[in-house]
């Protein structure tokens, strides 16, 4: 009895360390992109992704990290890396969750990123897949921020472009800023991002 005790106590613990493990590689990782090292916390992500199979976040933030960086950057080599990056850890999680919103959001940013980096090879053959990404993704979270946001403000680029008027897609984000004030993230490290993005682009509607 006593050695079942035993056992069972020290599978508790390591439990428990392995998600101490866990949530201190990931709150390390945040703080390394806060600080603006997005390649050693999309490293250390993917790090925390190898020793954690369960847990879609770390890949989710590897692929939101590399995505966010080509959008920065005007580097073909540059961005075919980041990119290339990105869409690896998304395809690993997108095989055990193809109906997770927020990984669709990050697909249709990677597509958007590649729209944005070459309009006139890529923008017809990417747009109709960004647009079906996000109508999924609003069937499966029609109240996710992230969602509307990240549509609307891709449907005003394509306004802009096509010159059509964008007052929808800017009250879709006051629609998104309300829903950042409620929305609540399943766990201490799931996604909160777009609340500062939704209202620059809120004043830029005005």
């Amino acid at each position: 009895m006593t050695k079942i005790i035993t056992t069972i106590a020290f599978f508790v613990c390591s439990l428990l360390s392995a998600q101490s493990q866990f949530e201190q590689g990931m709150g390390k990782a945040f703080q390394l992109w806060g600080q603006g090292k997005n390649s050693e916390a999309s490293d250390m992500f993917e790090r925390i992704s190898a020793a954690e199979k369960t847990s879609w976040l770390p890949n989710y933030y590897v692929a939101l990290i590399n995505t966010t960086a080509a959008f920065q950057t005007k580097d073909k080599e540059q961005i075919n890396l980041l990119l290339a990056k990105a869409q690896k850890a998304l395809d690993f999680e997108m095989v055990k969750n193809p109906n997770n919103a927020e990984l669709l959001v990050v697909q249709a940013m990677i597509h958007t990123a590649w729209i944005a980096f070459d309009p006139m090879t890529n923008g017809q053959k990417l747009s109709g897949k960004v647009m079906e990404l996000y109508a999924k993704a609003q069937a499966i979270a029609p109240e996710n921020p992230r969602v509307i946001f990240e549509k609307a403000e891709f449907e005003i680029g394509a306004a802009k472009f096509w010159g059509t008027d964008t007052k929808p897609m800017c009250a879709q984000i006051e629609k998104a800023i309300g829903l950042f004030a409620t929305f609540k993230p399943e766990t201490a490290f799931s996604p909160t991002w777009g609340l500062d993005r939704a209202t620059v682009a809120a004043a830029n509607c005005k």
